[in-house]
C-alpha cells in the first residue's frame, strides 16, 4: 500500500515546489548577464550557470519553506488561486508537512555551500558572497521564523529587494566584478512591478491571513488603500523608465520596457472599475501583474542583447 503511494507523493512533492515560478529567477538573473554582455563583457558561462543554480535553489527553498510555515494561513484561505494561497499540497493532505521543511533545509544548505564555494574558489568581486548571503538570508526570513517578514508588512519589501535588485545585480556582478550604473538603471521599474505582483498575489489571501495574524501589506492597508498603492507603483514604473533615459538607460531598453504599457493601462482601468474588489477577477489580476513584470524584464533582456549584437 505504501509503495503504491510513491508516484502520488512524488507528484505532490513536485507540485509543492511550484516550478512555474522559477521562470522569474531565470529571467531576472539573465537580465543581469545580458547587461554585462551589452557593455562588451565575455560571458563566463561556467560562472553564469553556477550563479543560476544558486538562484534556483534559493527560489525552491523559499517555495518549500513558505508552504511549511504558512500551513495554517493556507488552510484558512478559502479563496486560493493558481497564483496565491500556496501550492495547496499540504492543506489537502497530499504530503506530510515535515517533508516540505526537510526539503527547504536541504536546499538552504546546498545554496549556502555553493555560494561559499563560488566566492572562495573563483577570482570574483569582493561583494560576491555578501550579495549571495543577503539574497539567501532574506529569502529564508521571508516566511520562516524568527523573522517571518511577510507577517509584519516587510515581506513585499524583502521580495522586491531579492528579485528585482539582487538577482539581476548578481547576474551582472559575477561577470563584471563591480556594480555599474548601467546595471542599476533598469531595476527600479522592475521593483515597482514586483511590488504590484505581490499585492495582486496577496489580494485573495487577506481574510485567511487575518485569521492567523499574517500581516501582509494588503492586510495592513486594506484593499481600498492597497489599490491606490498598486496604481501609484504601476505609474511610477513607467515614469522611471522615462527618467532613466536621461540618466543613461539606452533608448532600446526604454522602448522595450514601455511596450507592455497598453496592458498596464488596461489593468488600471479594470481595477478602478470594480475588478479589484470582485473575487472572480483576482486570479486574472494576479496573472496580468505577473505578466507585466516578466514581459518587461524579458524585453529589457532582449534589448540589452540587441545592443551588443547590433
Amino acid at each position: 500500500m505504501a509503495a503504491s503511494n510513491w508516484p502520488r507523493q512524488i507528484i505532490a512533492f513536485i507540485r509543492l515546489g511550484r516550478f512555474i515560478f522559477l521562470t522569474g529567477g531565470f529571467i531576472l538573473y539573465g537580465l543581469g548577464g545580458a547587461i554585462a554582455y551589452s557593455i562588451g563583457t565575455s560571458i563566463h558561462w561556467r560562472i553564469y550557470l553556477w550563479g543560476q543554480v544558486i538562484v534556483t535553489l534559493t527560489q525552491l527553498m523559499t517555495h518549500y519553506s513558505n508552504d511549511y510555515f504558512d500551513f495554517e494561513a493556507d488552510r484558512a484561505n478559502l479563496t486560493p488561486t493558481r497564483w496565491s494561497g500556496g501550492s495547496r499540497v499540504l492543506p489537502s493532505g497530499g504530503l506530510n508537512p515535515i517533508v516540505s521543511l526537510y526539503a527547504a533545509l536541504t536546499l538552504l544548505t546546498s545554496g549556502l555551500l555553493l555560494s561559499i564555494l563560488l566566492a572562495l574558489s573563483q577570482k570574483l568581486g569582493l561583494f560576491t558572497l555578501p550579495i549571495l548571503l543577503a539574497a539567501i538570508g532574506l529569502s529564508w526570513a521571508y516566511s520562516s521564523p524568527p523573522f517571518r517578514l511577510h507577517s509584519h508588512g516587510l515581506g513585499e519589501i524583502a521580495a522586491v529587494i531579492i528579485l528585482a535588485f539582487l538577482a539581476p545585480l548578481l547576474g551582472f556582478y559575477l561577470q563584471v566584478g563591480e556594480v555599474q550604473k548601467i546595471a542599476v538603471l533598469p531595476l527600479p521599474a522592475l521593483a515597482f512591478l514586483q511590488l504590484n505582483m505581490l499585492l495582486s498575489v496577496h489580494l485573495p489571501d487577506a481574510e485567511g491571513d487575518i485569521l492567523v495574524h499574517k500581516h501582509t501589506l494588503i492586510v495592513l492597508l486594506g484593499r481600498p488603500a492597497a489599490r491606490v498603492l498598486y496604481t501609484a507603483a504601476l505609474v511610477m514604473a513607467y515614469i522611471w523608465l522615462l527618467v532613466a533615459g536621461g540618466l543613461g538607460l539606452p533608448i532600446e531598453v526604454q522602448i522595450a520596457g514601455l511596450l507592455p504599457l497598453p496592458v498596464a493601462l488596461w489593468q488600471l482601468w479594470r481595477i478602478w472599475h470594480g475588478a479589484w474588489f470582485e473575487q472572480k477577477h483576482w486570479e486574472n489580476i494576479a496573472f496580468i501583474s505577473i505578466a507585466l513584470l516578466m514581459s518587461t524584464a524579458f524585453l529589457q533582456l532582449l534589448a540589452f542583447v540587441w545592443i551588443r549584437l547590433g
